[in-house]
Order: C-alpha cells, then sequence, then structure tokens
C-alpha cells in the first residue's frame, strides 16, 4: 500500500491492507491482535505496522511511504535490502545489484505462470 502520509482513515486502511480495525484489535478473518484504541479515525501507520509485523519503508523526503504486507509466522524480510543479484547485463557484461547500493531501485519481476 503506497501512503503519501503515516495519518490515513479507517477505510483507507482495511481497503488496501484487508485487515479490519474493530475496538479488540486489527483483524482478518480469524485472526486478531489486540490493539488498544485501533478503531480510531485517522489511524497511526506506523503504529498499526508495529503492532501487526507490516514492513514500513519511508522515503519522507518525496512524501511517500509503503506498507505491507503483513508477515504473521515470521516470514517478514528482516530489512528492505535486496541481495546481491548478479544477472547478465544487455552487454554481456555482469550487473551487479549491489553496484546501486544506497539509491532506491524498484524491481519488477514477472512470470508467466
Amino acid at each position: 500500500m503506497l501512503l503519501r502520509s503515516l495519518r490515513v482513515s479507517k477505510g483507507e486502511l482495511e481497503a488496501g491492507t484487508g485487515w479490519q480495525l474493530k475496538p479488540e484489535g486489527a483483524c482478518q478473518g480469524e485472526v486478531c491482535i489486540p490493539m488498544p484504541g485501533s478503531a480510531g479515525d485517522p489511524v497511526d501507520v506506523e503504529a498499526v505496522a508495529k503492532a501487526i509485523g507490516m514492513p514500513l519503508v519511508a522515503a519522507p523526503e518525496h512524501g511517500l511511504w509503503a506498507l505491507g504486507p503483513a508477515s504473521i509466522g515470521s516470514r517478514a524480510l528482516a530489512s528492505a535490502q535486496a541481495p546481491d543479484l548478479r544477472l547478465p547485463g544487455l552487454d554481456g557484461k555482469e550487473f551487479r545489484l549491489s553496484s546501486l547500493r544506497g539509491q532506491k531501485v524498484l524491481l519488477y519481476a514477472w512470470a508467466p505462470y
């Protein structure tokens, strides 16, 4: 979910994440995570991300944040740092993702299955 603010409406957060904010906490299906005061509006995105275990990546200098997805069961990435991928470049030379370290990079992956 891409955000322009860390305070969003309850409806926007629920539509973007699939989690419902109820007085008892954040719920998705049968799973509820206790969050006192979670039914308020607007919602503090940082508090929700921390409680649910959603990664929150910030680029405040551009007024952008990216939230999610949730990771119940400790399957979240430990960091937003990608492994050093090595691929053949169009010029035949090896391209290393680490050559872009320190820059924001968007990786787009596609599979036909």
